[in-house]
């Protein structure tokens, strides 16, 4: 009831934005050939925008218009800017006055919704932050504005970046306790299988950053978070290009945290040109006093990633092929791990043909020694991380603590930076609230990731702490991307769907994906027979070693250009 409450208040809201551009269509001219912005690209509507042909008000409009169409059947965003259309009128004066700030210039984008804004609410999808607007904002989201860009909405979420409740009733991806479950554009039909009616969706949204409306063409890009996956894997379920990049190139000060080991902001887009611009004005070109960690990689020349879209970025670049888990089932103590389906792996060859077509050497097999380890103690494998409820204090002797460990001190400290303003203090508050708010639908699948990590002692557990994140280290980086990256030279390992997301969140290295195919969406159990399920998005991956995003894009750019494999919703013209 509650999100379909929210939902109706988001309509409303909508509607009466769309009312009121066209009630004040008369203080700007229209458009004299129409724009549409249906995968309209950054540099169409700066074009579109620079010869006269659209105001960036209007643009706005067409934007806000579309989601009122489609936010019903969707359930993408969160909340809606209420100023939107007053801030492109803003910068329309400015361009009109000769001052375009950039490539972003009246263009509208999103952000997840556990990213400070101050002029619209940040809930993390929580009912207890319902309303809340912080105290300062984002250094993203600053310069995202500073460069021009409106922040027409926020995005929805699994709550709290889906570091609330895991096994063994696990929250499904892109659901929150204030607006219910986001439904993936390329079939937004509930889950018809008696055992996952719950009102989730029947084809995957992926993680907890949703790129619902970016794919659906609500807004040019959205803004996602990143601790163990969650911008490459929504991204590959919409058919979205996503950087995840090296940690703290973009600062992390006024995101809601999961754990700053691990936690990542990057842009989620249709093209990679889209991804490198937004990538550019999200970092800045100085480091941030609030994140000092933000001094680890150099910023390209004026921050522009955009140098290094090269159509010919394969030519010559050594790409490495890792079977092992990635495309073939391995066993590891007993356990099979990994491969691919058939349908999978014929997709994956055309990949890997496009790549040689392009003029890349391409090193097959190129395993990466900690996935091929026999020892299940030394594969990355089958060293867990400790987030399901199960793997409480006692049960985590063979996982690594450091996301619910780093939940524990990291959210806290979050929480104090809001001051008083704050709807509770500590996990541990956020924890019995949820309790007492039970009925209210607070938490419709529990909160034990939230229990494991709250149960954490930030002082006596920092050796545990300590010692699993040197494991981390060792098995994704030394033995892992580092390795292999060295041993055969290579630029780049080549990766399936969103599958090489977890092996670069826990080195903390830079991942992009590519859309690119379409496979059978088989979930287990299976839909029923008279439900004809639609294909799921499929895209390939990129992975490099730290501060590398300068060559992926390059090499991502390359194959998008040979590729071009991205195709929009059917059923939203």
């Amino acid at each position: 009831m509650k999100s379909i409450q929210l939902l109706a208040a988001r309509t409303t809201i909508i509607t009466l934005l769309i009312s009121g551009v066209w009630l004040g269509c008369n203080r700007a001219p229209q458009a004299s050939i129409p724009f549409d912005v249906v995968e309209a690209t950054i540099p169409d509507m700066q074009a579109a925008m620079e010869s006269g042909q659209i105001t960036s008000r209007q643009l706005i409009a067409e934007h806000l218009t579309r989601i009122a169409r489609y936010e019903w059947k969707l359930n993408a965003a969160v909340s809606i800017n209420p100023n939107a259309l007053a801030e492109a009128e803003a910068l329309d004066a400015e361009r009109a006055a000769g001052n375009v700030r950039g490539p972003l210039h009246g263009i509208p984008v999103a952000l997840k919704d556990n990213i400070h804004t101050t002029h619209i609410p940040t809930t993390g999808g929580s009912l207890a932050f319902e309303g809340f607007v912080p105290p300062y904002e984002a250094t993203l989201t600053a310069h995202l504005r500073e460069a021009g860009a409106i922040i027409i909405a926020k995005a929805g979420l699994t709550e709290f970046a889906n570091f609330m409740a895991g096994p063994p009733n696990q929250m499904p991806g892109n659901y929150n306790a204030l607006t219910g479950y986001g439904l993936n554009p390329y079939d937004p039909r509930r889950d018809p299988r008696e055992t996952t009616n719950d009102g989730r969706p029947a084809l995957t949204t992926g993680g907890s950053s949703s790129g619902i409306g970016t794919a659906a063409s609500f807004w040019a890009s959205n803004v996602g978070t990143d601790t163990g996956g969650s911008i490459i894997s929504p991204s590959n379920a919409n058919m979205l290009v996503g950087i995840r990049p090296t940690i703290a190139r973009v600062s992390r000060w006024g995101i809601a945290p999961v754990t700053l080991d691990h936690d990542m902001a990057g842009p989620m887009a249709r093209t990679v040109t889209d991804a490198a611009i937004m990538l550019g004005a999200m970092e800045g070109t100085e480091p941030d006093p609030n994140d000092l960690a933000t001094q680890t990689c150099e910023s390209p020349p004026n921050g522009d990633y955009t140098t290094f879209l090269d159509a010919d970025g394969l030519q010559g670049a050594r790409i490495g092929i890792p079977r092992a888990f990635y495309y073939e089932t391995v066993d590891i103590g007993g356990r099979q791990v990994g491969g691919l389906t058939d349908e999978q792996t014929t997709l994956m060859e055309e990949a890997v043909s496009v790549l040689e077509e392009q003029g890349a050497i391409i090193i097959d097999p190129a395993e990466i020694p900690s996935f091929v380890d026999p020892d299940p103690e030394q594969n990355f494998n089958t060293w867990e991380l400790c987030i399901g409820g199960h793997q409480a204090k006692g049960a985590d002797a063979h996982c690594s603590v450091n996301f619910k460990y780093g939940m524990k001190r990291d959210f806290n400290a979050w929480l104090e930076t809001l001051g008083s303003s704050a709807p509770v203090r500590t996990l541990t508050e956020l924890r019995e609230w949820n309790l007492e708010h039970r009925d209210a639908g607070a938490m419709k699948y529990e909160q034990s990731r939230y229990d494991i990590s709250d149960e954490m002692d930030v002082e006596a557990d920092f050796t545990r702490n300590e010692t699993d994140m040197a494991k981390d280290a060792l098995l994704s980086r030394t033995r892992g991307i580092d390795a292999v990256l060295e041993e055969y030279e290579l630029d780049a390992i080549f990766t399936p769907g969103s599958r090489g997301a977890g092996l670069a969140a826990r080195a903390q290295y830079p991942h992009i994906v590519v859309p690119f195919g379409f496979v059978e969406n088989s979930p287990n159990p299976p839909f029923p027979n008279d439900f004809n399920a639609k294909a799921a998005p499929f895209g390939i991956g990129f992975t490099g070693t730290a501060c590398s995003e300068p060559r992926l894009i390059e090499l991502a750019y390359a194959f998008e250009q040979a590729s071009r494999r991205r195709v929009p919703p059917p059923d939203l013209p």
